[in-house]
């Protein structure tokens, strides 16, 4: 007998009940898809915005921090080294170029930050979509989602963007309280965007940064910007982006810094350290999800013996004519199978979308480009849940055809 025609009545008679079930079994595979796909978009986005940091040189302190501070701009007070060590690293036939990184200041929720033009376009990789690159102090190049003009001018503030100031573009009153009004900014550039926090600072030559706060210029003249700088004159230093010339050039830059008593790191060390902990977190969820999925798989399967025994004189009137116990059964599970097949599907794009809302408050938050992709993984857990999902039906399917004919007519 084919249990085909009774499936399909089944399940327009089932409903609300079949909707309830199919929301269940979605909800149940969008939370670790949705867990999954974040986590890998948030360690691809972390990853790529520290490309453009081969090596990182700071004083003694929390390399956390340090790498924070300088790749993700999640700015914080760092201990100061002294201005000798960049000379002694752009001296360095093992150096290609060194670059000094210098914060502090802030504009309408852009961190502003002091650098070298070479730097600024990442050694060559990076050029000005919209104008050029400054070439003098009192000028300034924009990241891609800086919400400053080309030929806009600008004083800069005291302080750091953060979580405690406005959206970007908008006035913080903070601001105005501890404004540089003896410094003065034109945006000569747009950068082309990078995909990491930098797009949205404000990069100006660290030479200005340094006269605005009283330290000098770094150089002898007055008119000099960019390399090579006077060691007797440099102000202490945050940190330092090293690009060396061979990963063992790198390797040996690091062992020496450290010997002389700085934070000398690969932005990755940080990060192994950081995924570790994203991934346990992330493998406490999915244990906890695997359990909530078992959870919803037996209310299911509640929800189906009960909607098996509401239909005994229907499964009794079919044994009675002839149907053996396996039609039954056959046409129980097929029901359950369907719905969780629907909502396994269903939970695919819930957890797509889910995790591209997180992606989008997490951008928003720390600058991220973080894409979402379905990837193997996610289709496996759909699959793994539709198939547990189809082993609890075994559950109604089995007891819908147990019984006594006489007993299931008579009920």
């Amino acid at each position: 007998m084919n249990p085909w025609p009774m499936i399909l009545g089944d399940l327009r008679g089932l409903k609300r009940v079949g909707a309830v079930i199919v929301v269940l079994v979605a909800v149940a595979v969008a939370v670790g898809i949705a867990l999954g796909a974040q986590e890998r978009a948030f360690r691809r986005a972390a990853n790529a915005a520290a490309d453009d940091f081969p090596l990182i040189v700071g004083a003694a302190g929390s390399p956390f921090q340090l790498v924070l501070s300088t790749v993700y701009l999640r700015l914080e007070a760092l201990p100061l080294m002294e201005g000798e060590v960049l000379r002694r690293l752009q001296a360095d036939p093992r150096v290609e170029a060194a670059a000094p990184i210098a914060f502090g200041d802030v504009v309408r929720g852009h961190p502003v930050i002091g650098t070298t033009a070479d730097f600024a376009g990442r050694w060559g990789r990076l050029a000005a979509t919209e104008g050029r690159m400054f070439a003098a102090e009192g000028e300034a190049v924009v990241g891609a989602a800086a919400t400053i003009a080309v030929g806009e001018t600008f004083s800069p503030s005291h302080g750091h963007a953060g979580g405690d100031h406005h959206a970007l573009g908008e006035a913080d009153p903070d601001e105005a309280k501890h404004v540089h009004a003896e410094t003065h900014y034109t945006v000569v550039g747009r950068l082309a965007p990078t995909g990491g926090p930098w797009d949205r600072a404000v990069l100006v030559p660290v030479e200005t940064v340094w006269e605005t706060h009283g330290l000098g210029n770094g150089h002898t003249s007055e008119d000099h910007v960019g390399t090579p700088f006077d060691a007797a004159k440099l102000p202490g230093l945050p940190a330092i982006v090293v690009k060396p010339k061979s990963f063992a050039a790198a390797y040996q830059l690091r062992s020496e810094g450290r010997g002389q008593g700085l934070a000398a790191l690969f932005p990755a060390e940080v990060l192994v350290d950081l995924h570790q902990v994203i991934g346990d977190v992330g493998r406490v969820l999915k244990v906890a999800s695997a359990l909530d999925d078992g959870l919803v798989f037996l209310a299911v399967t509640a929800l189906l013996v009960t909607v098996g025994g509401l239909r005994r004189r229907r499964y009794a009137v079919l044994r009675a004519l002839g149907a053996p116990r396996r039609f039954i059964l056959l046409t129980v599970w097929g029901e359950a199978a369907i719905l969780t097949a629907i909502g396994a599907l269903a939970g695919l794009a819930l957890g797509w979308g889910a995790a591209r809302v997180v992606s989008a408050l997490l951008a928003a938050e720390s600058g991220l480009v973080i894409p979402v992709r379905l990837e193997t993984p996610d289709l496996l857990w759909a699959g793994v849940v539709f198939l547990a999902g189809t082993v609890f039906a075994l559950v109604p399917a089995v007891l819908a055809g147990r019984g006594r004919i006489v007993d299931g007519l008579a009920s």
